[in-house]
């Protein structure tokens, strides 16, 4: 649907839209297995949403596509993967409160191992600490040096990820990624595809050639790989496109980022469980739309880690639990894409939602899972499509015509 459109049928009310997202949801069973890890799960409260609302499967971005986490949770909000591309270091840098400008280039960045030849065996470093991260940042941040009137930052995401910016007139973003995505084969060297974009690749390769000899002696993240490069550019807000005061109730810094984006309020990091639980609780009467997000069904599907991610899942469901005692009038259960355990990585299988509210009509669904969630009404969709059926049963949306 048009923004144009849309906006003319924007009512607004006091009417609650809660999404509970959990990141890399979708599964696929393991040899020998015939379930995956959603429908292995006990999950009693997420069963109960499923039987009384309506059920579904999600493309993040269209059948067959691998979509990345950006483009899986602008789709969630609504957003049009494919018009609205933005790179992961953008998202990583408003992340971590970086404040961006217009002369701005980021990248997303992995300290890494590699071997003696420059092969990556480790494209994660076996997720350093935090505090590791911080120490090796800070020793780039004062040995690289970079050549003409540009600046860089280096910032700390969280474990292994950092946050890359290149401050200067006359850059461009549209460089591919350093990381190969697999180990075994050597980083991928940086090129721009403009003239640009090819100043700033130069300044990449010099960065990362420095980096190089920096953390030669370190163990076990002696290297990294840079992935997302981007040019910030504003998006609309949400509540320009869908008249909702949002907040995000989120721990990891890009999903944080993703919500500024959008024009989300985003209170301090909740350290625990219960402390999202107690800022959904706190912030309830101020905004309309709550994006709560749990990482660690993703973080343990890359892992390969079936039995964890199960245990994940069953955690966030008793999490869950207490929802109905806000009375929100939608409650929308489903992730951002799938990261089966099977794959170690994001995938292209569809990602099963509920979306509950008592205007959903309830469809034969009893549990939740990948297949009793493709028997829904809510049939197999693209996700942008999800944020206006939750408008619709949550009241806001007039008549559309005479």
């Amino acid at each position: 649907m048009k923004d144009e459109l849309l906006r003319e049928l924007i009512i607004r009310n006091d009417h609650k839209i809660i999404y509970l997202i959990l990141d890399g949801l979708g599964g696929h069973p393991m040899p020998g297995g015939d379930k995956t890890e959603l429908e292995t799960a006990h999950t009693p409260n997420f069963d109960q949403l499923a039987r009384e609302g309506i059920c579904g499967l999600l493309d993040p971005v269209s059948p067959g596509i691998t979509p990345g986490s950006g483009p899986g949770h602008l789709a969630l909000f609504g957003y049009d993967p494919q018009e609205y591309i933005i790179g992961r270091g953008v998202l990583s840098a408003l992340g971590v409160e970086f404040h961006l400008t217009e002369k701005d280039v980021a990248a997303r960045l992995n300290f890494c191992t590699i071997d003696a030849n420059g092969v990556v065996v480790d494209r994660r470093a076996g997720r350093i600490p935090t505090e590791l991260n911080k120490k090796l940042c800070e020793k780039i941040r004062q040995q690289v040096k970079l050549n003409g009137d540009v600046e860089f930052f280096i910032e700390t995401e969280s474990e292994h990820r950092a946050v890359l910016i290149l401050r200067g007139e006359g850059l461009g973003g549209n460089i591919n990624d350093t990381d190969p995505q697999v180990v075994g084969e050597k980083p991928i060297e940086p090129r721009g595809e403009d003239p640009a974009s090819e100043k700033t690749a130069a300044l990449v390769r010099s960065f990362l050639e420095q980096v190089r000899e920096i953390l030669k002696d370190e163990s076990p993240a002696n290297f990294v790989l840079a992935r997302g490069f981007a040019k910030y550019d504003p998006l609309p807000t949400m509540e320009e496109r869908f008249g909702l005061k949002s907040i995000a109730i989120a721990q990891y810094p890009m999903y944080r980022g993703l919500a500024r984006l959008v024009g989300m309020h985003v209170p301090p990091k909740p350290e625990t469980y219960e402390a999202m639980w107690e800022q959904l609780k706190a912030f309830y009467d101020q905004f309309d739309f709550f994006f709560i997000h749990f990482k660690k069904t993703d973080s343990t599907g890359e892992d390969g880690a079936f039995d964890k991610k199960v245990k994940v899942i069953e955690e966030i469901d008793a999490w869950a639990g207490r929802l109905r005692e806000l009375n929100p009038a939608v409650i929308v259960v489903t992730g951002d894409h799938s990261t089966p355990s099977l794959l170690k990585s994001h995938s292209w299988h569809p990602v099963p939602a509920i979306l509950w509210s008592p205007y959903a009509r309830p469809d034969a669904v009893t549990t939740f899972g990948e297949r009793e969630c493709a028997r829904g009404y809510l049939n197999r969709m693209e996700t942008r499509h999800l944020i206006v059926l939750a408008l619709a049963n949550a009241l806001r949306l007039k008549k559309f015509g005479a």
